[in-house]
């Protein structure tokens, strides 16, 4: 992704609300680890999609704002016994999380019952939910509340805030995340959404490699 395709979006996306729905999203997770009482960051993708790019941008996010918060720990649904201990966490650290936690489930498709289980628990114990999916945001459920009375119910039910991107976007899921994790990283009221987006295409044309993932 190079600066002149960031400035096209930019362009392309103001006046839309999407911008200000990636703030407001942003916005909600950087309050989330902030927040008093505030414990870790567990970012888990599907069975079939690891959110590999978002961990790394999200850390290099800490540590540029001096918010050691916002750095995460990546769930996977296998974890390989030879993995090294930043990619070896399960699932089952979801059964710990609760009051302070905040848990971001990022799912371009379907989550899948035993992850939405894990989840639900979580929410139940106390964790605040933020998702990150790739429904359409004008047919799923609401924002908020467990679905179903106290069932499973999906993704969108489950979750505190949700960024939905839409599977006809036309901005790609991958950008999505990058312009989550580059509000994020910004203090709360000191930009807006359009100087997040002109702080990105700096970042992504200047940053060295990401290694540690």
């Amino acid at each position: 992704m190079d600066a002149v395709r960031v400035s096209a979006l930019r362009e392309r996306l103001t006046g839309t609300g999407w911008l200000e729905a990636v703030g407001g999203f942003a916005g909600s997770l950087r309050r989330s680890v902030e927040r008093r009482g505030a414990g870790e960051l567990l970012l888990v993708g599907t069975e079939a999609y690891e959110p590999w790019h978002l961990a790394a941008h999200l850390e290099d996010e800490a540590a540029w704002s001096a918010v050691p918060r916002l750095a995460p720990t990546l769930l996977r649904h296998a974890p390989p016994a030879a993995a090294p201990a930043h990619l070896a966490h399960g699932l089952r650290r979801l059964t710990g999380a609760g009051r302070g936690a905040t848990v971001l489930v990022v799912a371009p498709g379907a989550a899948g019952a035993p992850l939405l289980e894990r989840v639900q628990d979580a929410r139940r114990r106390g964790a605040t939910v933020l998702a990150l999916d790739g429904a359409d945001p004008t047919t799923s459920a609401a924002r908020g509340g467990l679905a179903g009375h106290g069932g499973l119910g999906d993704l969108a039910g489950l979750a505190h805030e949700r960024l939905a991107v839409g599977t006809a976007a036309e901005e790609p899921f991958d950008l999505a995340q990058h312009l989550v994790s580059a509000a994020a990283g910004q203090p709360l009221g000191r930009r807006s959404a359009l100087g997040r987006l002109a702080d990105l295409a700096g970042r992504l044309t200047s940053a060295p490699p990401l290694s540690r993932w």
